[in-house]
């Protein structure tokens, strides 16, 4: 059973933020589009504000140029005193945070949807703290009913000591938008009309969350991350294998313990060895190479959520 806050406060402050990872350019042609027509973005109650999060690694077409932006908002960094060798991001992290912060006040922005693209094949993926689950949850329901036609799955992930990174961390509460399959630097039409409708969606619900619609109690699946799956590596560190074809592109569908992960270069199959099933995501995702992910595991969770009277 999820909690939920004890009273019903109107979204008033909320902000739209794409290229926090320069190559991902779904959100980054949409915020430059928005910057320059905001209509989209206008709502009886609100008016979201569209955010460009990182201008230099976006010019670059990088995804980040020193730090991952994405993991910078860190109350370590943010609080932390300046120096001339900070890299670009944690700079840029410190200036969001101003913009739409301070992160942890009663001033930071009600809500932050921060949107990006992966190259593995998961589809529609919200990614949100656990434990900003229950207005998240409602809202992956209600983009459920709005987009039959796309599948969106919710993923909760847990930060380590509590020490949230994301951008959207700097506000009270947010969700990050993945959509994929697309690849790093390109820009696909039909990915970029669903996102599009996605955004829209998600303004909608907030609107109707504020007039104070009575959303219903349902169930929903998530995904809750459980950890990180590796590639096989050689002794000096390099890879000795790749994501096996039977895994390629099966993200959120079960692994069983016995099946097969990797094809070693050598020809031979590494297998899953845990206890139970899982279920992969973000498998074989291109920036996660440098992190030295081949995958993340996650475990699917049935729960309950209450009404929002």
């Amino acid at each position: 059973m999820c909690s939920l806050p004890t009273s019903r406060q109107p979204l008033r402050r909320v902000a739209v933020t794409g290229g926090t990872h320069g190559n991902e350019m779904c959100g980054v042609y949409l915020v430059k589009h928005w910057l320059q027509t905001p209509g989209e973005l206008q709502r009886p109650s609100f008016s979201a504000m569209p955010v460009l999060a990182n201008p230099a690694a976006t010019a670059a077409c990088r995804r980040y140029l020193g730090y991952d932006l994405n993991r910078a908002c860190t109350l370590t960094f943010l609080n932390s005193t300046a120096t001339p060798n900070d890299p670009y991001e944690v700079t840029r992290a410190r200036e969001l945070n101003q913009l739409l912060g301070p992160k942890g006040t009663d001033q930071a922005f009600d809500f932050i949807l921060d949107l990006h693209n992966t190259t593995a094949n998961t589809g529609v993926c919200l990614i949100s703290e656990e434990s900003q689950s229950s207005f998240n949850l409602h809202l992956c329901h209600y983009l459920q009913l709005q987009n039959p036609g796309l599948p969106c799955r919710l993923l909760q992930y847990e930060p380590p000591r509590a020490e949230t990174y994301s951008v959207e961390s700097v506000s009270k509460n947010g969700i990050g938008l993945e959509l994929g399959p697309q690849p790093q630097g390109v820009l696909r039409a039909n990915l970029f009309s669903q996102m599009r409708t996605l955004v829209a969606s998600t303004l909608d619900f907030i609107e109707l969350f504020n007039q104070g619609k009575a959303f219903p109690a349902f169930e929903i699946d998530i995904y809750r991350v459980l950890g990180k799956v590796d590639f096989p590596r050689t002794a000096d560190g390099d890879l000795a294998g790749t994501v096996h074809p039977q895994l390629q592109d099966h993200d959120f569908e079960p692994l069983r313990p016995g099946e097969p992960i990797f094809k070693l270069f050598s020809g031979e199959d590494v297998l899953y060895e845990g206890n139970s099933t899982v279920y992969p995501v973000f498998i074989n995702e291109a920036a996660y190479y440098e992190k030295h992910v081949a995958f993340l595991k996650s475990e699917r969770i049935r729960v309950s959520v209450p009404a929002l009277p």
